[in-house]
């Protein structure tokens, strides 16, 4: 191989890849985004069920939904829980709201902001 043909190809590995990584950290970007969110969600549910059986509170609640996170994903995404009485149809209910930020990468700048809700009926004797 020539001289001149390696640097045509290295300029054909360059082209390609200024299109392919950007496509690659785009995906990661996305999957990152949805598995935070999917986790919050399942957390602000827990948290939403726990404190809607008898004997609990709503702070009873957001405690399990920061453990909830904390043991899944990290504490930064813990900060922002609040619980809330709520009524689903008449009947009452206790709402469970995570509110994070997603940094690009997970490496800081630009944030995917997240409000997420969980809600359970609350347990009456």
């Amino acid at each position: 191989m020539s001289r001149r043909e390696r640097g045509a190809a290295v300029v054909d590995l360059v082209l390609v890849l200024l299109v392919l990584v950007p496509l690659v950290l785009g995906a990661m970007q996305v999957a990152l985004v949805l598995y935070v969110r999917n986790t919050l969600a399942s957390a602000a549910s827990e948290g939403a069920r726990y404190a809607a059986t008898l004997g609990h509170t709503d702070a009873d609640g957001v405690a399990r939904t920061r453990a909830q996170l904390r043991g899944a994903v990290s504490d930064q995404y813990a900060a922002d829980v609040t619980a809330s009485a709520a009524s689903i149809d008449g009947a009452p209910a206790v709402r469970i709201t995570v509110r994070a930020h997603v940094p690009a990468l997970g490496l800081g700048g630009p944030a995917v902001r997240l409000t997420v809700t969980g809600h359970a009926i609350r347990e009456t004797r």
